[in-house]
């Protein structure tokens, strides 16, 4: 073992503290920690990553209403999957829930591999994620490293530096293999992600509550803001999109669905166009003529690594154009007429999303668009 850990608190008083905690203090009653099978583990895992508890409950018990199995999952449609992540966000987990669902009922006729090693030759798992799945369904000793344990472990240990690169990774990594007991494995993997949800939050952690705190250097030198240390910060890139909320006269708005991987993949958006100039192109080569063009108010939606700045146009079509061109968007899956208040169960990227309720909200209050 290496020195950062000799003269820290031994793994078995650790076990103790942080599982005695747990039992009058952890949570037990959260929707995946019912009637638990690989299966609602992983899906609640996948949710979970880069997202709030608060926020994923009812995703997760909507999703497993439709999808109650990953035979299921996998039997369904990507815009049925899609459709039910809409607003949740990081959508390549959708795309990587669906697929892993498929390799596991084709290659593992529906039963998920035993272990981490196994589990991260899925789609979308990691180590961490495979860890949890393993400690928490499969009751193998498997260490876990999300966000939350990061910042307990490198707090506890006073690990300097940013878990992204690979010697501080090293180091966290180590030091969740060393902690993770042999026994209650399920429990701890519980505790350690609850501590650092609810007691060591990134701001205003309250260290008098936690069970670990008389041996928690970043405590004892007041440094709690310290660690876990930070990203090196970069410029935010801008991106520019102009959506073209065409409007044919049945009241019906086009949207395309977006190729299976990169930004929005397989999701239904409206035609984007790079710039105000390039509006035309873009109708020219659907077939359609624009007769009346507003532009509504632009907003901004920012991703992990860069915002988007969005300029929607509303753009009434001619009947005549819309007429002409139907059969071919008819023949296209990947276009498509739908009812801007009753889209149908198509993956929506949030913004567009919110552009189609907002267009409705303009329309009900009879505040014509002209």
């Amino acid at each position: 073992m290496t020195s950062f850990l000799d003269q820290k608190m031994k793994p078995a008083q650790f076990h103790k503290a942080v599982l005695t905690w747990y039992d009058q203090h952890g949570r037990k009653d959260l929707p995946w920690q019912k009637a638990i099978t690989p299966y609602r583990v992983w899906v609640s895992e996948i949710m979970l990553q880069q997202t709030q508890v608060s926020t994923v409950i009812p995703y997760f018990e909507r999703f497993m209403q439709r999808f109650p199995d990953v035979q299921t999952l996998a039997a369904a449609p990507s815009d049925d999957v899609l459709h039910l992540w809409t607003g949740l966000g990081y959508y390549a987990r959708a795309r990587n829930l669906h697929k892993a669902a498929q390799k596991v009922v084709a290659e593992y006729s529906g039963i998920f591999p035993l272990g981490p090693e196994a589990l991260i030759d899925l789609p979308g798992i990691g180590r961490s994620t495979a860890g949890a799945i393993s400690s928490i369904s499969q009751d193998i000793r498997a260490p876990i490293l999300d966000g939350n344990v990061k910042r307990v472990l490198s707090r506890f240990l006073a690990i300097d530096g940013w878990a992204g690169e690979r010697a501080v990774a090293e180091k966290l990594w180590l030091a969740a293999e060393t902690f993770t007991p042999k026994k209650r494995v399920r429990d701890y993997t519980q505790v350690m992600m609850d501590l650092g949800a609810t007691l060591c939050t990134r701001s205003k952690p309250r260290c008098g509550e936690c069970p670990i705190n008389k041996h928690c250097l970043a405590y004892k030198t007041e440094e709690q803001s310290r660690y876990p240390g930070r990203k090196p910060k970069k410029a935010t890139p801008v991106r520019q999109t102009w959506m073209l909320l065409l409007e044919n006269n049945d009241g019906e708005l086009l949207l395309e669905q977006r190729p299976p991987s990169g930004l929005w993949g397989g999701l239904w958006c409206p035609p984007e166009a790079r710039d105000s100039d390039d509006i035309h192109n873009v109708l020219e080569t659907i077939g359609l003529v624009g007769t009346q063009t507003q532009t509504l108010a632009p907003f901004r939606h920012t991703f992990s690594h860069f915002h988007l700045d969005i300029t929607p146009i509303y753009i009434q079509v001619s009947p005549a154009t819309a007429s002409a061109c139907a059969g071919q968007i008819a023949e296209q899956p990947s276009r498509r007429w739908v009812q801007h208040q009753k889209p149908g169960r198509l993956g929506l990227a949030a913004p567009v999303k919110k552009l189609l309720g907002q267009l409705q909200e303009r329309l009900s209050t009879n505040l014509a668009i002209s």
